[in-house]
């Protein structure tokens, strides 16, 4: 619970490499209740509006397992189609995950990041993009190692993490009952170089004010700082 922790700091986040065996590379990322498997497959060919550039193509898919909430969530191919909300999420993912990627020095390949959420509790899209950056940097190097490539075509370390403002208070890394209460709500894509890849700032129960945005774009550097910190540490552990 929140009282057990400080405005700016984060939930215990885990990540445990190799969760599973068959894709390039994988990563089950714990963060706080909120778990998500992220995972990164390589495949021999691109997308048709890359066909013939010489470049390669990232992608995500994400999708949320019926347990994973309080109350079983619909499969979407019960629904036919994508859930505007997951649809939404994973071209977040995708757009993210691209911003740390050198397409030309990848090659004609595309590298699919699948993000299933496991357990929802606040923050799945920011422990997607955060957990799927490290899926992807492990393929990569992966590719390296196997002389498929000559170098990393990674060029920024990429995470996300979530900001508030709940009863009035700028708080970093919402859990779920923070995320429902509070009146604005942020999440904020960074590279590790500073530069912004992605803001999703809303006013849910109210508006803010210039110092307050800049409050909360403070308080998620200081969290993305630590979570870059611990991105390097994984995928350099071997």
């Amino acid at each position: 619970m929140r009282e057990k922790r400080k405005s700016g700091e984060l939930r215990k986040i885990k990540i445990t490499k190799g969760f599973i065996n068959q894709p390039c590379a994988s990563v089950l990322i714990e963060w706080g209740n909120t778990k998500v498997l992220c995972s990164a497959t390589v495949e021999e060919r691109v997308p048709p509006h890359v066909l013939g550039s010489g470049a390669g193509w990232v992608t995500a898919e994400y999708s949320m397992l019926p347990a994973s909430t309080a109350t079983r969530n619909q499969r979407d191919i019960n629904k036919l189609k994508l859930s505007a909300r997951s649809a939404e999420i994973q071209r977040l993912i995708g757009r993210s995950l691209r911003a740390a990627v050198d397409m030309k020095k990848l090659g004609e390949r595309q590298i699919t990041v699948d993000c299933d959420v496991l357990s929802a509790d606040g923050g799945t899209r920011c422990a997607s993009v955060t957990g799927g950056f490290i899926a992807l940097a492990l393929a990569c190097k992966k590719l390296v190692a196997d002389g498929v490539i000559e170098e990393s075509p990674i060029i920024n370390q990429v995470a996300a993490v979530s900001v508030g403002i709940v009863d009035g208070e700028v708080l970093c890394d919402l859990e779920y009952v923070e995320d429902s209460a509070a009146e604005v709500d942020m999440n904020v894509v960074m590279t590790d170089k500073g530069s912004f890849v992605e803001l999703q700032g809303t006013g849910e129960h109210g508006v803010f004010a210039d110092n307050e945005l800049k409050k909360l774009i403070s308080l998620a550097k200081a969290g993305l700082k630590k979570i870059f910190a611990m991105q390097k540490r994984v995928i350099e552990n071997d």
